[in-house]
């Protein structure tokens, strides 16, 4: 549980909430929830009673209250504990985060993900997550590595620094050792404390939390090739979700589908794969996939277990925008709040790697903060457009 201090520190903060129309959390859940369940239903071939949940779920996001989940669901009381008061309730009156949470839970309650039968353990996202892998883009990514591999060190780990970072658009960071100048992803970064995160790096255990699956997820596995190759690191551990969530999230089938695209590709990429495979069949590079990763709650409410695992690596590093928003607390909070104040609680030193995808974003200066606002308004918290890189001793 957080500290006195940090407790303090959130009360001040209001919690975001979907109750605005118009506003990007009201966006997601009235727009974006409603055209992903017909997505997921064109998808696959699901007979008429998966069909029929998807549907009720549907009319349910749009116009009905939160219900619990069935009585045979494995998990069910796990999320009366976590959130049993919002029962009942409209999806736009309770914290986004939850209501969002809530909702991919549900999506795969429909799709018989965890019920006994044919569906059971079938991915509703599978297919978008390969279809990322299988682009020219992406392939363009992966040969740039030959180019890199010929660079010096430092630029090395300041490109796939940036290709973590950037994720679907790691092409920017591949690019960046001898462009010769700013390219457009950095010039995009509102914060930028890299050089304390390589000061982070010891020689010990790095945990990395992944976001999403896919492009994103190899520039991830990349960067953590470098780190364990070149001496920053003896061991990782890569942090995934138990089950497909966010429909994107990085599970342990997709690390395996990513290692399997690197070792199939050709030249440095090939290489890498190799490496990376060799790690995890060595120990060098382990999975973990804690309930908590699909919790819809704040890293400040983490378990001991996990609180001890990342009170012992020489660094955290927690990828994209959802992890952000766990990390900071999703609250109304002043861009300006110092980062250090926010990630207090946590039990180690602690790095984001994050684009700005909603409203949450803390540890700007007030300058940067003026400029934004002036030349995109409110667009720049969510268009995915700007990045930052944050950490803390």
């Amino acid at each position: 549980m957080p500290d006195a201090d940090s407790g303090r520190a959130t009360a001040t903060a209001l919690v975001i909430l979907s109750d605005v129309p118009g506003s990007f959390p009201w966006s997601v859940l009235a727009e974006r929830h409603p055209a992903l369940i017909r997505k997921v239903r064109d998808a696959f071939p699901y007979g008429p009673e998966r069909r029929r949940a998807l549907d009720a779920l549907l009319e349910n996001c749009a116009e009905g209250v939160i219900e619990p989940l069935g009585a045979g669901a494995a998990d069910r009381e796990r999320w009366e504990v976590w959130g049993r008061e919002y029962f009942g309730r409209s999806w736009f009156e309770v914290p986004f985060l939850w209501s969002e949470s809530y909702f991919y839970r549900q999506l795969l309650e429909a799709v018989g993900y965890f019920a006994d039968g044919p569906w059971k353990g079938v991915d509703p996202f599978r297919p978008f997550k390969l279809a990322e892998l299988d682009t020219p883009e992406a392939a363009e990514e992966l040969a740039a590595l030959d180019e890199l591999a010929h660079r010096p060190v430092e630029e090395q780990e300041q490109a796939l620094l940036h290709g973590s970072l950037w994720g679907n658009r790691a092409d920017l960071g591949f690019r960046l050792a001898g462009t010769g100048g700013e390219s457009s992803g950095v010039s995009q970064l509102v914060s930028d404390e890299s050089e304390l995160l390589w000061s982070l790096f010891a020689g010990g255990t790095v945990c990395v939390v992944a976001d999403n699956a896919g492009r994103e997820l190899i520039p991830d596995l990349l960067l953590i090739d470098h780190l364990l190759r070149h001496g920053r690191a003896g061991r990782a551990v890569l942090h995934v979700k138990p089950y497909p969530y966010y429909v994107s999230d990085a599970t342990t089938a997709d690390v395996v589908d990513a290692l399997r695209h690197l070792v199939a590709a050709k030249g440095a990429a090939h290489e890498s794969g190799h490496r990376l495979w060799s790690a995890m069949t060595e120990g060098r590079l382990t999975l973990r996939a804690h309930p908590f990763s699909c919790a819809p709650l704040p890293y400040a409410d983490m378990p001991r277990d996990l609180r001890e695992e990342f009170a012992g690596a020489d660094v955290t590093i927690l990828k994209g925008d959802l992890n952000y928003r766990r990390l900071i607390g999703d609250r109304h909070r002043p861009a300006t709040t110092p980062f250090a104040a926010t990630t207090e609680y946590f039990p180690g030193p602690v790095a984001a790697l994050r684009t700005l995808k909603s409203d949450v974003t803390v540890g700007l200066d007030a300058r940067t903060e003026a400029a934004l606002d002036a030349a995109e308004e409110h667009r720049w918290r969510t268009s995915g457009t700007h990045a930052l890189i944050q950490a803390r001793r």
